[in-house]
């Protein structure tokens, strides 16, 4: 069963109550570039496609993981860069915070969005490797782990 998207475009007022974000800060966004809406009506008022309301989600997904917005445009930057088929990784990622770090899901890889660095490695691959270190190793009997001198009488 698939998504049915609405094909209407929403006012200002609209996008803001639809995704607790002021008006004020969409206009902002808007004129900085963060998420610019395509479409206005006859008297020149902007209109929010059903897209954008979903780049505008997510980027307050970010700030309310305390990713300032200026982070959040450079992380925007450094994606476009190190994957350049994406258009508006706002809304074509799946974008993740994990404490400081912003992640992004790409291609079943996971890269840091500022360094493109791949930031999670397979954890099965590790633990098998971890496991044959075990076998070829004996681990140390309670006795073994510290060394017990006899201490001198001083008195």
């Amino acid at each position: 069963m698939g998504v049915t998207v609405p094909q209407s475009s929403f006012s200002r007022q609209q996008a803001a109550a639809i995704t607790g974000l002021s008006t004020r800060q969409l206009g902002y966004w808007r004129k900085t570039g963060l998420v610019v809406p395509q479409t206005f009506t006859s008297g020149g008022h902007v209109r929010y496609s059903f897209t954008d309301l979903i780049a505008l989600r997510a980027a307050k997904r970010l700030l309310d993981a305390n990713i300032s917005l200026q982070r959040i445009r450079k992380c925007l930057q450094s994606l476009t860069g190190f994957l350049p088929t994406v258009e508006h990784p706002l809304t074509e990622l799946s974008l993740v915070v994990t404490g400081d770090v912003v992640l992004v899901f790409h291609n079943q890889q996971t890269f840091d969005t500022l360094t493109g660095q791949q930031w999670i490695f397979p954890v099965a691959e590790l633990a098998a490797e971890v496991d044959r270190l075990r076998e070829k190793q004996p681990q140390p009997e309670q006795g073994e782990l510290f060394s017990i001198e006899p201490v001198e009488n001083c008195g």
